[in-house]
């Protein structure tokens, strides 16, 4: 099975563990809800366990793959992105996953866009509850 099918399974099963193999070390979270990106596989997988209690409904509805430039390094990487739809807090959430992988198959760079924007609050107070309450600081100012 390949990174993006594991890494699909692991999220809409809810198995927070399986996904500690997927990621690189080094890996970059660019989140809807903070300036800078979460940082490191500790910190990442700390916001998928909050992640995955904060969604309710949550599932992939389809999924596209191709290339896409790294942030990281401006080179070329096998990228795939997954479409979902979910609801927080009552707010229904359409969003996308953007994973991109390093020679290995592993995901090292990794941007979420959500819509709408009363989604995006409702899910950045929700997920920054969840990051206090686990004791992680999520080291990014919020956007306003």
């Amino acid at each position: 099975m390949e990174t993006a099918e594991r890494f699909r399974a692991a999220v809409e099963n809810g198995e927070l563990a399986a996904l500690d193999d997927l990621f690189t070390e080094d890996i970059r979270l660019y989140s809807p809800v903070t300036f800078t990106p979460f940082e490191g596989r500790p910190m990442v997988l700390g916001l998928f366990g909050v992640l995955l209690r904060t969604f309710e409904d949550f599932r992939y509805t389809g999924h596209f793959e191709g290339t896409a430039e790294t942030s990281a390094d401006g080179e070329e990487a096998p990228s795939e992105i997954l479409l979902f739809r979910a609801t927080v807090d009552g707010k229904q959430i359409h969003g996308i996953d953007m994973l991109q992988f390093d020679e290995a198959g592993r995901i090292k760079e990794f941007t979420v866009m959500v819509r709408p924007q009363s989604a995006v609050h409702t899910l950045g107070q929700a997920v920054l509850a969840g990051l206090a309450a686990d004791g992680l600081t999520p080291g990014a100012a919020v956007a306003p």
